[in-house]
């Protein structure tokens, strides 16, 4: 597995990491024995990145993870977030980026992993209504404390990562980057590379869709949270469908599975991006891992680049309530 730097201050990364969200929420039925072996089977791969946040589960990812590191910790480079706040009951309580709050979110996740340090810890969404030298200052004071390793920020626009980063480096940020969102190329990704800020692509294969398993909408379980996002429901999947089909096609010229040929062109983006494609089965994340074997072209890039421009995506990222959350 290939090694990528983020950021200026010395974190070394897998050039491709794992995202463990949906190993306990959003997308359907949860296996933590096979999660856990997934976790396993990602180490001995190479992978060293592993994504969570306090507020997936809510709270038991973080616990789940722990679990999978006891004992490989030192293999391991750990990345967690705050901001978001659920209660016990799963319900939606809001952003918080207070001081305080910066702290005690850092000390629960610490006891949930069960272990003394956070390799990368995010602020996960950005909280309006506190100034985000506030928030970074916090999290800055859990460097100095020996709680956190590096700081990052997750779906920030490019003016509050410069007022951020004057004042502790950022060295990633992460927010939503694939073949079908494609926004951050505008303004972000210049902004990251002007400050020498990693970045982190979260939904790398569009949630699933780019994988090409998803057929219909009746794919998704019940209680799959993608029945709720805009680009999987009425015309718009079916838009999406056809890009994925066009993708499907190069990715068969190619040898290769759409998910390997969505991975590869963004590995191809450049050397300080790194993917975090999430799954919880160990079949799919070694489909994954050897999208760093596959060599993209110049008259590739530029083929997969025609068939899925910028902008072609039908339905925002999220439901309304949740675009307002981003690019913050």
């Amino acid at each position: 597995m290939q090694q990528r730097k983020l950021g200026t201050e010395g974190l070394v990364v897998s050039a491709l990491g794992l995202g463990c969200m949906g190993m306990s929420e959003f997308y359907g039925s949860r296996d933590d024995a096979e999660s856990i072996a997934t976790i396993h089977r990602a180490l001995e791969l190479g992978i060293t990145l592993l994504d969570t946040a306090d507020v997936y589960g809510p709270f038991t990812n973080e616990q789940l993870v722990g679990r999978a590191i006891r004992g490989r910790r030192d293999r391991v480079v750990l990345a967690t977030k705050f901001g978001n706040m659920r209660g016990p009951d799963g319900g939606w309580l809001g952003i918080n980026g207070r001081a305080e709050y910066v702290h005690q979110a850092c000390d629960a996740s610490l006891k949930r992993l069960g272990v003394d340090h956070i390799d990368l810890y995010y602020q996960h969404r950005v909280d309006r209504t506190v100034p985000i030298e506030d928030t970074v200052g916090a999290m800055a004071a859990l460097v100095t404390a020996g709680k956190v390793r590096h700081l990052g920020l997750s779906e920030a626009a490019p003016a509050t990562l410069r007022r951020a980063h004057a004042v502790h480096p950022i060295s990633a940020l992460q927010t939503e980057y694939s073949l079908w969102s494609r926004d951050p190329e505008d303004e972000i990704l210049p902004t990251c590379r002007e400050l020498g800020i990693g970045f982190v692509a979260y939904s790398p294969l569009g949630r699933g869709f780019l994988t090409g398993q998803i057929r219909c909408f009746e794919d998704l379980a019940a209680d799959d949270w993608r029945r709720n996002n805009p680009r999987f429901q009425g015309q718009n999947f079916q838009r999406n469908l056809d890009l994925v089909t066009r993708v499907e096609a190069i990715a068969r010229e190619k040898g290769c599975t759409p998910s390997q040929l969505a991975l590869a062109w963004l590995l191809a983006q450049g050397e300080d991006v790194v993917p975090i494609p999430g799954t919880k089965r160990r079949r799919y994340l070694e489909e994954n891992a050897r999208a760093v074997e596959i060599v993209l072209t110049a008259g590739d890039l530029q083929r997969i680049g025609e068939v899925a421009p910028k902008g072609a995506t039908a339905g925002s990222r999220y439901p309304e309530g949740g675009m307002r959350s981003v690019n913050a």
